[in-house]
């Protein structure tokens, strides 16, 4: 669990921490997202005001492309780490944090884009898996040394399309986005639901861990926020932050400039 007591974070691990104090929030489950915000509500986090997360509706459109092939969205020696698992692994539970850096708090944000775009609804197909199976097929192959079958956890994936309809059983707990939390807790968690499907959980890790890149963004945005009221504050502009003008002193022209809308 991670607990806030006067002021002060405290990560509790073995079970040993009260549920009723967890900061942590189920967003998403068994290919279903749980939590869905609004950028308002996110915003008035980073504001520090105690907002509860927003129930999602489980109505959410989901369009196919060609990149959305979440059984190749990994990197490829991840393929083979189901060999390296101690012999009757049924759970993996693993957890993503800031380690540190030039801010005191790190303020979470993006994790929900990634779960909408990517994890939530019949993300698993048949089709998908036998994308992939080609893929990793020509990804492995070795002049002179025969493609070893077993590298590619097909009936598991299949188990997956079919047996759980090919939604992911993937449990992922988050503190809610846009709170700010200090360096060397988690930010989120994720274990697998099916003790079949132990190896999941890190073979999400290329994707999600992406979030790294909004949450930096909203970070330092957040800091620079503060510091623009700070000085106002000090030069005698009360005002001007009191009409909440301070808002619209941060210009960014970066779309123009990155690689993607994504990194906008």
């Amino acid at each position: 669990t991670l607990q806030v007591h006067d002021g002060k974070w405290t990560t509790v691990t073995n079970g040993k921490g009260n549920p009723s104090f967890d900061r942590l929030v189920q967003v998403f489950r068994n290919g279903d997202l749980v939590v869905d915000d609004t950028l308002d509500t996110i915003r008035r986090r980073t504001e520090g005001q105690i907002v509860d997360p927003k129930r999602a509706s489980n109505l959410l459109q989901v369009t196919e492309d060609a990149l959305r092939n979440i059984v190749m969205l990994t990197d490829s020696y991840k393929v083979t780490h189901h060999r390296q698992y101690p012999p009757g692994t049924k759970y993996v539970y693993s957890y993503f944090e800031s380690r540190g850096g030039d801010y005191p708090e790190v303020v979470f944000f993006g994790l929900q884009y990634f779960l909408k775009r990517y994890l939530v609804g019949q993300v698993v197909t048949k089709e998908k898996i036998a994308e992939a199976e080609e893929y990793i097929r020509q990804h492995f192959a070795q002049p002179g040394v025969e493609y070893d079958q077993g590298l590619f956890k097909k009936e598991d994936w299949l188990y997956i399309a079919n047996e759980c309809a090919g939604f992911l059983p993937i449990e992922i707990k988050a503190v809610p986005e846009g709170m700010a939390v200090p360096p060397g807790h988690p930010l989120f968690t994720m274990q697998n639901t099916d003790p079949r499907l132990y190896w999941l959980t890190n073979y999400l890790e290329t994707l999600l861990v992406q979030v790294w890149y909004p949450t930096t963004v909203c970070t330092q945005s957040r800091s620079l926020k503060t510091m623009i009221a700070k000085y106002f504050k000090a030069t005698g502009c009360t005002d001007i932050v009191d009409a909440g003008m301070h808002m619209y002193q941060l210009h960014d022209f970066g779309f123009r400039g990155v690689s993607s809308a994504e990194s906008a």
